[in-house]
């Protein structure tokens, strides 16, 4: 059974769809382990307790310096027992010594094909808003490893047609 601690901060729309494929067994051998949020106001929180999964909330702004945060949300994410870390919305630069603690073992969910409409500023519906106003043709999404040399993943999709996957491996 893969364990997995997903990480969020805001409404947490990747999160529930994670949920409802476990849930539909599209995604098997799979459990939630655990939803981490720098956010004590992210409705992802409301949506991991609806589902029966332990919900905490490690915020950078709780403790005395981003090295103390960093050192208790790798506690936390040990004390889970994951295998696997999911970024869903996470707007918290991963700490270098989470990344070691989880060689490739860390995926991001980014709603855009990299590099377009990513880094500050684009998250979330932002992303899609950004798109539309300038117009593109192809949108999708990027799922990537959060380590060194590390392949991503997209999805990519034109009005009309099908989602196609390029990329993988």
């Amino acid at each position: 059974m893969l364990k997995v601690a997903v990480l969020v901060s805001g409404g947490g729309t990747n999160l529930q769809a994670i949920i409802d494929a476990i849930e539909n067994k599209v995604i098997t051998d799979t459990e939630i382990v655990a939803v981490i949020s720098n956010n004590r106001n992210a409705f992802a929180l409301e949506r991991a307790k609806k589902a029966g999964i332990a919900a905490e909330v490690v915020s950078p702004k709780d403790y005395a310096d981003r090295a103390e945060f960093n050192e208790v949300l790798l506690a936390k994410l040990q004390e889970t027992g994951a295998d696997l870390i999911v970024l869903a919305g996470y707007l918290v630069v991963i700490p270098e010594i989470v990344i070691d603690a989880y060689p490739n073992k860390i995926v991001n969910i980014h709603p855009s094909l990299i590099p377009a409409f990513c880094g500050t500023g684009y998250y979330g519906l932002k992303v899609h808003e950004a798109a539309l106003a300038r117009g593109v043709k192809v949108v999708g999404a990027t799922v990537h490893f959060v380590d060194k040399g590390s392949c991503s993943t997209e999805w990519r999709y034109t009005k009309g047609s099908s989602a196609t996957c390029y990329g993988a491996g």
